[in-house]
């Protein structure tokens, strides 16, 4: 049986995208649907104690950057600001809003500060080299990492002694995790094995537990939405029509163009795009192929750009091995996000 023909609509495949130093660190910012986000603005869910008392933490962390307020006389009753380790690592579940916490913070904290996944601070490493990167990022008041990766031992080295030059000279630091291997306890990355994977930074964190249930499941039903051909067909067209920016593409197209691309350039994949429609969606069996699409849901939901598919629906992508093996978090926060960007809903936090 022949394939259905693509409407005509340009592709995610041709693009080849090139990407620099300069451009990565012009990057390191919240993605847009944190541009915004704020302690107040976060919602916790009041049957897990935890997550006020996150937003509570980490609002007192925020005060190190304010000057001391002057007292009474000789000082007195002048209150004493909480001492706070140099470091706060972010430790709970996908969806209870580390991200948003985290942006918050970086909101919260005067310039020059950074914020970007784990990804794109090894990028900038590999552009520039180790030591110009220091050289760049030291005398920021505060690094923000979403997503720290334990998967590979010589990135996280790279990042223990990237992370450790900028502490000692004074930039603070936060993160959120992501799981390692083997790591699956209760869903989450336990933050003691965070701790003793960057052995010579464990002493500068501060370890705030986000505790809860995924906020995209509380509104959002469990399948990724399909379409058949013809509606499939008919969304693209209406899009070209309205001088929307669609793309379409067959998802193993996509999944073999991927490969050829380093995940730090995946945002100029989709630079510009409005919607993506892929077609004939297929299970994924190789772990390589699964993380590059988790790694691309991830650039694709922090862009905001909703998905049109045919085929299997895109929560069931990855097989039974993988939703059971060391990946299992990653795999689990793709899914939650593309119902999310399939039913046409994007959460205000993550």
């Amino acid at each position: 049986m022949s394939a259905h023909p693509l409407p005509d609509a340009s592709r995610l495949v041709d693009v080849v995208p090139t990407i620099t130093g300069k451009e990565i660190a012009g990057e390191l910012v919240p993605p847009p649907q944190f541009h915004t986000a704020t302690f107040d603005s976060y919602r916790p869910d009041r049957d897990f104690p935890s997550q006020t008392g996150a937003v509570r933490t980490l609002q007192s962390f925020a005060k190190s950057w304010e000057p001391p307020q002057p007292g009474g006389f000789f000082g007195w009753r002048r209150k004493k600001q909480v001492e706070h380790k140099p470091g706060v690592y972010l430790d709970g579940g996908f969806g209870v809003g580390k991200t948003h916490l985290l942006a918050a913070l970086w909101h919260s904290a005067p310039a020059p500060k950074y914020f970007g996944t784990f990804i794109e601070y090894t990028a900038l490493v590999g552009a520039l080299g180790f030591q110009p990167t220091i050289d760049l990022l030291r005398g920021s008041r505060l690094i923000c990492i979403d997503e720290f990766e334990l998967d590979d031992p010589g990135d996280t080295m790279m990042m223990t002694r990237l992370l450790g030059a900028l502490v000692s000279s004074g930039t603070k630091i936060a993160a959120t995790s992501n799981t390692p291997p083997q790591a699956l306890g209760e869903g989450r990355f336990a933050a003691s094995d965070f701790l003793r994977e960057i052995q010579s930074l464990s002493s500068h964190f501060e370890t705030v537990r986000i505790d809860g249930l995924d906020y995209r499941r509380r509104d959002i039903s469990g399948e990724a939405a399909t379409v058949g051909n013809e509606t499939f067909d008919r969304v693209v067209e209406a899009m070209n029509t309205r001088g929307e920016h669609v793309t379409a593409d067959r998802f193993r197209d996509v999944i073999d163009h991927l490969a050829t691309v380093h995940p730090s350039k995946y945002v100029k994949v989709i630079a510009g795009v409005d919607v993506i429609a892929l077609a004939d969606v297929e299970q994924l069996h190789d772990q390589m192929e699964a993380l590059r699409f988790v790694a691309f849901i991830d650039r694709v939901y922090d862009a905001e750009i909703p998905i049109v598919a045919t085929g299997i629906p895109l929560n069931d992508v990855f097989d039974a091995e993988m939703l059971q093996g060391g990946y299992r978090k990653k795999y689990l926060r793709a899914v939650s996000r593309l119902i999310a960007l399939t039913a046409g809903e994007l959460p205000p936090h993550d």
